[in-house]
């Protein structure tokens, strides 16, 4: 399997002509669409065959971060104005009746994400709320209480896989300790590797997760110089040792200021600390390319899960 490391994105609602080419012979791994490129459900599925075709994979990661109330990418499409915070304060009163409400939930989200062509969606949050957690996180929590993001999070894998669409686990290994937003700065969390193992990280214990997305985190006391996507030690003591985690390891948003080096930089230094795909959300075509031209293809183990992914799909 030959593709890039690369998760690319687009600047509008059609493919411009150097983003058909980048697509056709770049071979980036995946495409993430936002608000600017979904217009209407003709429009999007439109767009997402011609994906599809240009790339000659039936089975190409498309992905979309929908989670419902702030973070929708499709708010004009449908309607589905509930936050993950809604289903973990039902849980906690009535968890039978949750259960029943948030299969319906998942399974009604996952056809129209499937409809449009989209096979990947990156929910569930799996960060715990605390009383200091940044906004930019807040309602996407589920909870603060460890046991039920750990429940639910589980609930929402197993129902968009027999969707037969793939979630991806994120922040891992947990935001929900920073009072500041990673899109404009780096966050520090000086909690002892106890208390995190013991909160944070427990949600992330799940197996059965076939992606999930890094923390542009600095965790002082256990790496005081790299944020989680930039740490090998993180990467391998704590995010596939500690957490067992056996999927694609993708990094969070390499344009956000969390990171401070140039794209290039940010891609490479991800991909070195372990993650297996570098994500990027801005949608600049001379940055897609300089991106795709600077990262290696994809390692075995990544190619060896992408292909397990395909056969998900089918």
């Amino acid at each position: 399997m030959r593709c890039k490391a690369l998760i690319i994105s687009l600047k509008g609602t059609k493919l411009t002509k150097r983003e058909e080419i980048l697509l056709a012979q770049e071979k980036p791994w995946g495409v993430i669409l936002f608000k600017r490129n979904l217009k209407s459900f003709i429009q999007i599925k439109n767009l997402t065959s011609k994906i599809k075709r240009l790339t000659k994979n039936k089975n190409f990661p498309i992905l979309i971060d929908e989670e419902g109330k702030e973070v929708t990418r499709l708010k004009e499409l449908i309607n589905h104005n509930v936050s993950a915070n809604f289903f973990g304060e039902l849980f906690y009163k009535n968890k039978h009746f949750c259960l029943k409400l948030f299969k319906h939930y998942i399974n009604s989200l996952s056809l129209t994400l499937k409809n449009l062509g989209i096979n990947i969606n990156t929910i569930p949050v799996l960060d715990i709320l605390r009383n200091n957690t940044n906004k930019v996180i807040g309602n996407r929590s589920f909870s603060k209480d460890k046991k039920i993001v750990k429940e639910l999070g589980l609930a929402t894998l197993k129902n968009l896989h027999k969707n037969k669409i793939s979630g991806v686990i994120k922040h891992i290994p947990g935001h929900g300790a920073s009072n500041l937003d990673s899109h404009k700065i780096l966050p520090k969390i000086s909690l002892s590797p106890k208390k995190l193992n013991n909160i944070d990280f427990h949600p992330f214990k799940i197996s059965g997760a076939k992606l999930a997305m890094t923390a542009h985190i600095l965790y002082m006391n256990l790496d005081n110089k790299n944020p989680v996507t930039f740490s090998r030690k993180i990467i391998k003591n704590v995010i596939r040792k500690k957490l067992k985690f056996k999927g694609i390891l993708l990094s969070d948003d390499i344009s956000m200021k969390a990171l401070k080096y140039d794209l290039v930089t940010n891609a490479m230094k991800s991909i070195d600390a372990g993650c297996n795909l570098v994500l990027y959300c801005s949608g600049n075509i001379n940055d897609n390319f300089k991106l795709i031209k600077s990262l290696p293809y994809i390692d075995k183990f990544t190619a060896k899960k992408t292909s397990e992914f395909y056969k998900f799909l089918r």
